[in-house]
């Protein structure tokens, strides 16, 4: 069984742990052991586990190449606790896993995990606000709208020059707070959800917890490196979490270093750091949008798509969450990249200690979730790679939605009485359809309600014979495929008009005489 891509979409945790559960069952080698004197049929060591199972995890594409052994221990210790495995005695139940010769094999069936039948969030299509629906002092004047009916009458005016009617002016009021910030959070999550490719964001985030207040503020409240200016001072990191974050940075260029250093300084200074973010009450990505990165995980093969989620989904964030991811990931890239800087482990390179010490301070699960360690790894090393432009402001979503405000604000041209007194609808959220269904659209939306017009033009009685062929010989020059369509002959058009029987005039005698001959007029002269 070859590991395949788990795309985004609600679930997208308990898919990935069934599926890895399925690729270690039927992918790990089980042969004969011998221990304390006993064989022991189809089983397999803890070491040979830990050795299958993380080359399993460092070369599948749901996961990061930065996977280390000690993570792939502990998900062998859910394995054991949720009786994947077991020891050869039957044992189960406990995290107490090692990385040794203890022989485990698998039970005769290893439970998946099942699916939520229903989901836990109410069921909710996001939609633009509908400005229509709100107080009648929305605006400075209310022009009833009468329904657009498409006539001859109507459709000859638009096509025709004609005197322009008394027009007014309809000054809209200033939008309030409220309507702004729901602007922001309807369009936020519609560009979000179309983003994701996903037909409703219902199973993945609960939309009544996202702030329109965070998104403007950290849309707007930046400074010239992007870097989002708290309002409320409280929030900020402690000083001395700052300077240490700068000595790191600039280092052995400190600025703030007042103090001679000694062997291991960098190192305590880097503890310093990661002793404060693991002991903050919730991660940077908040417990509330775990689903959220999670299933934004699936686009990863798509670097230019996920950055693109990932950018707006940092929108959603608390502007201290924000501004404290910013600074920390700009500290991660700097360490990383800085070869004066002395090894901070012994053990495992710096980029792999980067992301085991502050992936689970940047994304974990509120609940027990068994794989939000690698997870979260995956997510830390791809932020690492991209941080620059994930954490940039979307412009596209910016300018459209501050379009959408200047529309709203700006003064509005009414016709009363005509087809162009309806007021603009406020957009709401569409389905992407192929080009199929779109040309099929496309073709019958407009040529039904044309055909119907035109067999209105020509089976009107009470038009003189000019204007008709005015006016169909106007569609016609305006629509051929349509007019052509109605009247593919011209024995077709000519029944339209019928040809009226005219009485031949009375001829003179003299036509039907015999030419004129010189002699008999010669011989009338005689005469």
């Amino acid at each position: 069984m070859e590991p395949r891509l788990v795309g985004p979409g609600p679930y997208r945790a308990t898919r990935l742990w069934n599926e890895t559960i399925e690729l270690f069952r039927d992918g790990m080698p089980l042969r004969k052991h011998r221990c304390h004197f006993k064989s022991y049929e189809r089983c397999f060591t803890a070491s040979e586990a830990v050795d299958w199972l993380h080359r399993l995890l460092r070369h599948n594409q749901n996961f990061s190449p930065e996977v280390t052994r000690t993570q792939a221990v502990q998900l062998l210790k859910k394995f054991l606790k949720n009786h994947i495995i077991e020891d050869i005695k039957g044992k189960w139940g406990k995290e107490d896993f090692e990385d040794n010769g203890h022989l485990y094999r698998f039970p005769p069936f290893s439970p998946l995990k099942p699916y939520p039948k229903r989901s836990p969030y109410r069921k909710e299509v996001v939609k633009f606000p509908n400005w229509y629906d709100l107080e009648r002092d929305t605006f400075q004047e209310h022009i009833p709208v009468k329904p657009i009916v498409l006539n001859s009458e109507t459709w000859f005016k638009r096509h025709s020059i004609a005197i322009v009617p008394t027009c007014k002016l309809v000054h809209r009021q200033q939008l309030t707070e409220a309507n702004l910030e729901e602007i922001w959070r309807s369009m936020t999550l519609s560009h979000l959800q179309r983003t994701l490719g996903l037909d409703s964001l219902n199973d993945i985030l609960d939309t009544k917890l996202v702030n329109p207040k965070n998104i403007i503020q950290n849309v707007y409240n930046v400074n010239k490196q992007g870097v989002v200016i708290l309002e409320d001072k409280s929030k900020e990191l402690p000083h001395w979490v700052l300077s240490a974050m700068k000595c790191l940075a600039n280092w052995p260029r400190c600025p703030d270093l007042k103090q001679p250093t000694y062997s291991g300084f960098e190192r305590d200074v880097f503890r310093t750091i990661t002793d404060y973010y693991d002991h903050m009450k919730e991660p940077l990505l908040t417990f509330q949008f775990f689903d959220l990165f999670v299933s934004v995980l699936g686009l990863l093969q798509k670097e230019k798509l996920a950055v693109e989620a990932l950018q707006i989904c940092c929108l959603l964030l608390p502007p201290a969450n924000r501004r404290k991811l910013q600074l920390l990931m700009t500290l991660l890239a700097r360490i990383s990249s800085n070869k004066d800087l002395p090894l901070l482990s012994d053990a495992v390179g710096t980029r792999t200690l980067m992301v085991q010490a502050f992936s689970r301070c940047i994304l974990c699960s509120k609940d027990d979730v068994d794989l939000d360690e690698l997870l979260a790894a995956k997510l830390v090393s791809f932020l690492m790679d991209n941080y620059q432009q994930i954490l940039n402001i979307p412009s596209a979503l910016k300018v459209a939605i501050e379009e959408h405000i200047a529309h709203l604000q700006r003064v509005q041209i009414k016709y009363p009485g005509a087809d162009t007194d309806a007021t603009l609808l406020a957009p709401s959220f569409c389905h992407q359809i192929s080009t199929y269904e779109f040309e099929h659209q496309r073709t019958n939306g407009c040529q039904e309600p044309l055909a119907g017009l035109l067999e209105e033009i020509a089976t009107n009685r009470e038009m003189s014979v000019k204007e008709k062929k005015k006016k169909l010989k106007l569609f016609q020059k305006s629509y051929p495929e349509v007019y052509k369509e109605r009247f593919p002959t011209p024995e077709s058009e000519a029944v339209l008009f019928p040809e009226k029987s005219k009485q031949k005039p009375m001829l003179l005698v003299w036509a039907f005489k015999k030419p004129f001959q010189p002699f008999q007029r010669t011989r009338s002269f005689r005469m």
